[in-house]
């Protein structure tokens, strides 16, 4: 089905009625085709299966992400011991000190 611009607007709920039961709906501007009215559902893709299938990942890899060397390397990166706690304050670091009172 084929609708103009003005008829469009006064009959978009049937039209997207129309849509949602399969029925192709174009919209035309000035007797041009300008866009197709078509459900949400329909227009997304669809998930595949197995797309990352080609990234060969070995269950070795895999355990070697959660092994204590891994931790080891990433305190390494933020600059803590590993054995260093998640302690918001640890024991080295000095408190801050107050600001001073300027006198005037």
């Amino acid at each position: 089905m084929q609708v103009n611009m003005l008829d469009a607007k006064s009959q978009l709920s049937r039209l997207v009625k129309a849509a949602l039961e399969g029925e192709d709906v174009i919209i035309a501007n000035k007797g041009i085709p300008a866009v197709k009215l078509v459900p949400v559902a329909t227009a997304q893709p669809t998930r595949k299966p197995g797309t990352w299938a080609h990234l060969k990942i070995s269950e070795r890899q895999i355990a070697g992400a959660f092994s204590q060397q891994a931790t080891v390397d990433m305190a390494k990166l933020f600059s803590m011991a590993a054995d260093d706690s998640l302690d918001p304050a640890p024991a080295n670091m000095k408190p801050a000190s107050k600001p001073r009172s300027r006198k005037k």
